[in-house]
């Protein structure tokens, strides 16, 4: 097959190659005789084509500084792939319109470009916001407060590779997944329905469209007032307004002491307004908790400490308790939940296993065989990127070769088992991967750096065969050719780790970004990125190399035991109450309240009940505007935040 196919030269050629009929509910019914035969549109419908690469990686590569961005602040990673699509089905109609383009772009176009989008904008950042900052934070030490980046071309390399070994995984899995036990991969359902509204509902998504630019228009302006460093080292406003100091906080000490700010930039509001009521209100509760008891308690125990050394003291200021004590309740209650919930799911890892014996009809799989991605390309991709990670593992992160082959085996079973997950409830474990492996590694090799990195392995890989997944379901439901759908994933790659590596520079010039820094006058200056996903790597890999829990101040030994049953308990609720889970305590908010500086969850919780009142006024505008609007808000805030920081560095370094 040529690489690239011809793309339609005219609106009437691109006029034969609409949406089915079908709508993308039916074919989740269809068996695979059925789907060949009603569905598949064939090998010369026009779909992986320059420009839908093009326009995927242009959208992937700005996609991915925004979840760079919103992952070194919240933990989180947010799918770009429905937001690519209105994105460059708005873009396109104004080539066409300005004559800049002379036929649209096809519906099966478009898939291929989400598909390059997504491995750019979510394939690559994984690593980036948990172990590669991890390691940056382990680097730290009294004498060197900004810490020790790793080199560009290792962390190039080992991004590439960590990405290209995660989507090859997804090829053996992809027929028996998709095509004949139909797991429905909900975020990927979800892109095929877009694209065919999209198609259908061509003003709807003009609106909508609109709606996310105007929204990234007014994000955009906080950056440049806030962190442009154009009035004497500051930005033109103050990044948090302590509106709490009327009151005396636990301690004696003011509000804005324990982070209780207001934090001007509005990038946690619209991340709030997607996460929804149950996560924001727990995150405000973890935090509030752990100003008004936890912090407290630990303040008067002495139990400010730096992790894992042996160092005891009081602090001035209790601006540390996020990441010294609520990190240690936090962390436990989160990786409790997520490895128990992990292995509750035990008959879905039961038919992740059995599903690898296939089988099938010889007419379907004649056909599979001119379609799907040959075994022979797996194998040769599958060793490429194997090799290449154990090389770079034991170059650069000291990871003996078995150890490396260990790892990939490991993620191998895991990935097998978080795709499964993702395509039965669209949560992909991958912090429950990574934990898994720590903790196995951890008793193996007594690094910092080989446990994150041998870490990094799994839980990046397992994500990226997820994504890919999500993605060939989307392709799946519309007819495309899932050969060409995974070379264009494979293509996003090189655009999304040009812009997560570049991104991760930018924004985290040092480890002060993540950890803040104390002024001479005793002030304490927040970090711009608290990064909680790194930070419980961190805390994990510290445990398992630092001496285990007999170097740990007691207090943080009581935090971590509470914090493992609180997660436990949070799981059993939801396994007895299974249709009251959006009333019951959300481990995932509780763990982010208690590791995250108190601004954060304030500005989430904040954000989830401005949406929860506006669904509740206008439901059908909500539905139409919501995600828009926040995923804008973001895109915003974080590509203008991106661009503030180079001309920090350029225009406005010391």
């Amino acid at each position: 097959m040529a690489l690239f196919q011809k793309a339609p030269a005219t609106a009437e050629e691109a006029a034969q190659y609409g949406p089915l009929d079908i709508n993308p509910d039916q074919v989740l019914e269809m068996d695979e005789a059925e789907w060949y035969e009603k569905v598949y549109r064939g090998e010369h419908v026009p779909q992986l084509t320059v420009r839908a690469v093009l326009m995927g990686s242009f959208l992937g590569f700005l996609l991915a500084f925004t979840n760079l961005y919103i992952g070194l602040k919240t933990g989180w990673a947010l799918g770009v792939a429905i937001t690519a699509c209105i994105l460059s089905y708005s873009i396109w109609n104004f080539f066409q319109k300005t004559g800049l383009a002379k036929s649209p772009m096809t519906i099966l176009e478009n898939n291929c470009m989400q598909s390059t989008a997504s491995a750019a904008g979510y394939s690559t950042g994984g690593t980036m916001v948990s172990a590669i900052a991890a390691l940056l934070l382990l680097s730290v030490t009294p004498e060197n407060p900004k810490g020790e980046h790793m080199g560009w071309v290792v962390l190039a390399t080992w991004t590439i590779f960590l990405a290209a070994f995660g989507t090859v995984l997804a090829i053996p899995l992809k027929r028996n997944m998709i095509n004949k036990e139909r797991l429905k991969f909900p975020s990927g359902t979800a892109a095929a329905v877009t694209l065919q509204s999209l198609y259908s509902e061509g003003d709807v998504a003009i609106k909508k469209a609109r709606a996310m630019f105007t929204a990234a228009g007014i994000g955009a302006i906080f950056p440049i007032l806030i962190e442009l460093k154009i009035k004497a080292g500051e930005g033109l406003i103050a990044a948090e307004w302590h509106i709490f100091d009327w009151f005396t906080a636990p301690g004696s000490y003011k509000p804005s002491d324990w982070t209780m700010v207001w934090d001007v930039n509005p990038v946690m509001i619209a991340a709030g307004k997607l996460v929804g009521m149950r996560i924001g209100i727990y995150m405000l509760i973890g935090g509030l908790a752990l100003i008004f008891g936890i912090g407290d308690w630990g303040l008067s125990a002495d139990a400010f400490t730096t992790p894992g050394g042996d160092e005891v003291y009081a602090i001035s200021k209790p601006w540390k308790a996020w990441k010294e004590l609520g990190l240690w309740l936090g962390v436990p209650i989160m990786l409790s939940y997520g490895l128990l919930q992990f292995f509750a799911q035990w008959k879905t890892i039961v038919r992740a296993i059995s599903s690898l014996k296939g089988g099938g009809s010889s007419e379907a799989d004649a056909k599979a065989a001119e379609t799907e991605v040959p075994f022979s390309w797996f194998a040769v991709l599958l060793t490429l990127s194997s090799a290449a990670l154990i090389y770079t593992a034991k170059t650069f992160f000291d990871i003996p070769i078995h150890f490396g082959l260990l790892a990939i085996f490991m993620t191998f079973f895991l990935a097998l088992v978080a795709a499964r997950a993702t395509g039965e409830s669209d949560i992909t474990p991958v912090g429950a991967m990574g934990k898994i492996m720590q903790l196995t590694f951890g008793t193996f090799i007594p690094s910092g750096t080989a446990n994150l990195m041998s870490a990094s392995i799994t839980a990046n890989g397992a994500g990226c065969c997820a994504d890919l997944l999500t993605d060939l379901k989307s392709g799946y439901l519309l007819g495309a050719n899932p050969r060409r759908q995974f070379v264009a994933q494979m293509m996003g790659i090189l655009a999304g780790t040009a812009a997560t590596v570049t991104g991760f520079y930018l924004l985290v010039p040092d480890a002060t970004a993540l950890t803040g820094t104390t002024l001479a006058d005793g002030s304490h200056v927040s970090p711009d990125f608290p990064a909680p996903a790194a930070q419980a790597w961190k805390a994990v890999a510290e445990v398992m190399t630092g001496g285990g829990f007999a170097a740990m101040h007691p207090f943080h030994i009581i935090a971590i035991q509470w914090g493992l049953g609180i997660g436990t308990l949070c799981l059993a609720l939801e396994m007895i109450f299974p249709k009251k889970k959006a009333w019951l305590p959300s481990a995932t908010g509780l763990g982010l309240g208690l590791i995250l500086p108190f601004q954060y969850p304030l500005s989430m919780a904040f954000g989830a009940f401005i949406a929860w009142i506006w669904e509740r006024k206008n439901k059908e505008h909500f539905s139409t505007y919501m995600v828009p609007v926040a995923a804008g808000m973001i895109a915003g805030i974080s590509l203008m935040g991106v661009l503030v920081a180079l001309a920090n560095t350029v225009l406005f370094a010391d």
